[in-house]
């Protein structure tokens, strides 16, 4: 069963940190194009990929991650590695959910508005900037928690 769960553990930090730059990679392109009708469905297929496989990620890191290590019998709250693991990807999690889900949600409802070709606004681009910026930020504890459960400091 052990490896049943860490197998899950592993496709959920793949589906997690694979959505989390393929999304970024996508939105910085469509918004690099200055069209309002590609920055639009971009936003749109951004949000939605980030809300699902981000959510799937999580369920399946921490179904896969808290199983193993109970099959396992792993010391969850004294082992460093596990320790350190836990508190980053809670970190990113915060920031995740204080920061870029309030900034996703306010640009997708502005580029509803310039969804048909209107005008994008200045806060849509503050916006944007601000979303790669925190997304970036929210990037590094998940790579460093990595770091942590590969080497098992």
């Amino acid at each position: 069963m052990y490896d049943v769960f860490k197998v899950l553990h592993v496709i959920g930090v793949v589906v997690l940190v694979g959505n989390v730059t393929i999304t970024a990679y996508w939105k910085v392109l469509s918004d690099m194009t200055d069209d309002p009708r590609i920055i639009a469905h971009a936003q749109r297929g951004v949000t939605l990929a980030d809300f699902i496989f981000t959510l799937v990620g999580i369920a399946l890191i921490m179904i896969g991650g808290y199983g193993a290590a109970i099959v396992k019998e792993l010391p969850l709250f004294t082992a460093p590695w596990l320790i350190a693991g836990q508190i980053l990807f809670g970190i990113s999690g915060v920031i995740w959910l204080g920061i870029l889900v309030p900034l996703q949600i306010r640009q997708a409802r502005v580029a509803r508005s310039f969804a048909q070709g209107g005008v994008i606004p200045p806060g849509y681009r503050r916006d944007a900037r601000l979303w790669i910026i925190w997304g970036v930020i929210a990037t590094v504890p998940l790579v460093a928690a990595i770091y942590a459960m590969v080497v098992k400091f």
